[in-house]
């Protein structure tokens, strides 16, 4: 009797087995892709976000996930062992730390610089910088262990010193005793100063700027001899999944691109 049932040759079942898996993953949507941590200063909220999506266009496949705060804190989160790509901070002293723990891979590189500014809401009783130091301002700083906290702190000494404006000695401690809120990053600070909750703070440019979209508040520039410069710097992470696209968006940051990006939102250069 005729049988109509054959074997299937196999390289016809090598055939079937490959269309079936093909079928599999686009049915299961694809290779999801990779995702990149990023962890981030505050300050930098605006200018990072508009670069993860300028490095997503890039790099198809890659998706970049910010996470934002006061450097110390991230950099505190890195030391119990959290993982991340990248570290992007506002200054040095959280870096050292991580590179005493071998938890950076090479080297940090400046990539952005910020000045301080003064914020006041419009119509309030600080009208110019001497105004810091009248009795009852209501004053906010970031925490001393914050880079925007300590940089706040050295300005405040450098205008007291300052023979040419005339503060006095007195000043810095003048206004200190007016502090009544200290935050643990500098996005607090001015959004303080934009919700009323105090008459004045002292933030980065940039966040002034930022500030200013959100609420009627009044900017201060300082002299800038007696500015402080603050330095950020960039690095990749031991922890980092893949250290080659770590490193490709360092490059990134750091690129032509970058660099424009980070100066439309007010930051200068490295």
């Amino acid at each position: 009797m005729f049988n109509s049932t054959h074997p299937t040759p196999p390289i016809a079942q090598a055939k079937y087995l490959l269309a079936a898996l093909l079928f599999v993953a686009v049915s299961c949507g694809g290779n999801p892709g990779v995702t990149l941590r990023v962890m981030a200063a505050s300050s930098l909220t605006e200018a990072f976000k508009e670069i993860g999506q300028a490095f997503e266009a890039a790099t198809p496949g890659v998706e970049v996930a910010l996470d934002f705060g006061g450097s110390q804190r991230l950099r505190s989160q890195l030391e119990l062992g959290a993982k991340a790509g990248v570290f992007a901070s506002a200054d040095h002293l959280q870096i050292d730390p991580l590179m005493k723990e071998d938890l950076i891979s090479g080297l940090p590189q400046n990539f952005a610089s910020n000045t301080l500014v003064v914020i006041s809401m419009t119509d309030g009783p600080v009208t110019d910088i001497p105004g810091l130091a009248l009795p009852g301002v209501r004053l906010v700083l970031a925490q001393s262990n914050v880079p925007a906290g300590g940089y706040s702190r050295q300005l405040l000494k450098l205008l007291a010193q300052d023979k040419a404006l005339g503060l006095g000695s007195q000043f810095e401690t003048d206004v200190l005793s007016n502090l009544v809120s200290e935050e643990p990053n500098v996005r607090n600070v001015a959004q303080k100063v934009v919700l009323g909750e105090v008459d004045a703070g002292i933030v980065y440019q940039t966040d002034a700027a930022a500030a200013q979209a959100e609420g009627d508040i009044t900017v201060f520039a300082l002299p800038p001899e007696l500015n402080v410069s603050a330095r950020y710097p960039i690095v990749v992470l031991e922890s980092a999944a893949d250290k080659e696209l770590a490193q490709a968006f360092v490059e990134f940051v750091l690129s032509e691109e970058g660099q424009s990006i980070l100066g439309k939102h007010g930051f200068g250069s490295p």
